[in-house]
């Protein structure tokens, strides 16, 4: 699995360094460290829709500290939120 997280200046000022650093300890505390390609992107095009990932081919936008888990869960780990 392929993740790349937007660094380009919307994203950079929108807090996509928060982001690196909680999918970061997310892939550590999971032990996928090794299984995961982690990258930073330049502009994803989806500028205006907040932080933007990208899981393999699948663009996610509007990541932020306070979805992160519910977006981890559904596009790396693969599982349904059940809150």
């Amino acid at each position: 699995m392929n993740i790349y997280i937007c660094v380009g200046s919307s994203c950079h000022l929108k807090g996509s360094f928060n982001i690196i650093q909680l999918m970061k300890e997310h892939l550590a505390a999971h032990g996928l460290e090794e299984k995961v390609t982690l990258a930073a992107s330049f502009c994803l095009g989806k500028c205006t829709h907040g932080v933007t990932i990208k899981v393999d081919d699948e663009i996610i936008t509007g990541v932020s500290p306070e979805n992160f888990e519910e977006i981890f869960n559904q596009y790396v780990l693969g599982a349904p939120n059940h809150e």
